[in-house]
């Protein structure tokens, strides 16, 4: 089948260009030259991968769908309407999951890596997500979904997350109130205390209302890109494996299994009591030195 997300690539660098040009006409300084090259070689490492990964992918979800419950009848209109719901539903928990373990974080900080919003941020992409991302979906070829179905939908999500990535256009009306728009991915790229974890919607911001993590984005207090420990980098094989790295550090220096799984399956940031302590009587001591 025809990738979508391969056919869109002309388009993705088209209107990054235009936006490009928009930014230096109105120096707004939405770009800069060394972060979105590595924005784009990211996209172009994630697109080599995924040659990959969705073979492997689309192996097991066809593997799992002769075993479906259901037969969904591929060519009705309704059979895509619920696969859209379906997709939509279950990225959302994929994604929200992806910001409360670390295992998922490992793959996913490479998005949120970058100071800079913009259209290049969309195609900063994991080079190891395809391989884990997939679990979430194993559910949908039961109970009817084809996988071609399946890979289509996602890549169709794909396709609306990308102009969601600007700070070009501020509002959208009545569609904030629907839909996911560059001012709720905005805040769910803020590192700001109120905005961390928050709306974690793929094309429905529904979602978010839904289960507690929506927030909206406030003039007073303008969201601040990047992560909460910026990585200060513009390698790319350092964007795509710094926190896979921490993760191997931080679980050769546990001191038995369950801190190791801890390192491995807690949110990020996670630390054992011990250390913690220990971090709070050195922030203590410098406090009462200064």
């Amino acid at each position: 089948m025809p990738d979508i997300i391969q056919l869109a690539i002309p388009f993705f660098l088209l209107l990054i260009v235009i936006e490009a040009v928009f930014d230096a006409i109105m120096r707004r300084d939405l770009y800069q030259l060394k972060d979105t090259s590595a924005s784009i070689i990211m996209g172009i490492g994630n697109v080599i991968v995924n040659l990959l990964g969705k073979v492997v992918v689309f192996g097991i979800l066809s593997f799992e769908y002769r075993y479906a419950f259901f037969k969904l009848n591929a060519a009705s209109p309704w059979t895509w309407l619920a696969l859209f719901f379906a997709d939509d539903f279950t990225y959302y928990w994929y994604h929200r999951v992806s910001h409360q373990c670390r295992l998922f974080w490992a793959s996913h900080v490479v998005h949120h890596s970058s100071q800079k919003y913009n259209l290049s941020t969309a195609v900063r992409q994991t080079w190891t997500g395809s391989f884990f991302g997939f679990i979430f979906y194993l559910w949908m070829p039961l109970v009817g979904f084809t996988p071609v179905m399946i890979l289509t939908m996602q890549a169709i999500s794909l396709l609306y997350q990308f102009w969601i990535h600007t700070e070009v256009i501020r509002t959208m009306g009545p569609l904030e109130f629907v839909f996911n728009t560059p001012s709720h991915h905005r805040v769910h790229h803020a590192s700001n205390g109120r905005y961390l974890d928050r709306n974690h919607a793929g094309t429905l911001i529904i979602w978010d209302k839904l289960f507690g993590t929506f927030e909206h984005e406030d003039t007073a207090d303008p969201p601040v890109y990047g992560l909460t420990k910026n990585i200060n980098s513009y390698n790319p094989v350092r964007i795509a494996f710094h926190e896979w790295s921490d993760i191997i550090r931080d679980v050769r220096h546990a001191q038995d299994w369950r801190e190791a799984l801890s390192y491995i399956f807690r949110g990020p940031g996670w630390k054992p009591d011990r250390l913690r302590s220990a971090h709070s009587t050195s922030s203590i001591q410098s406090s009462s030195l200064n």
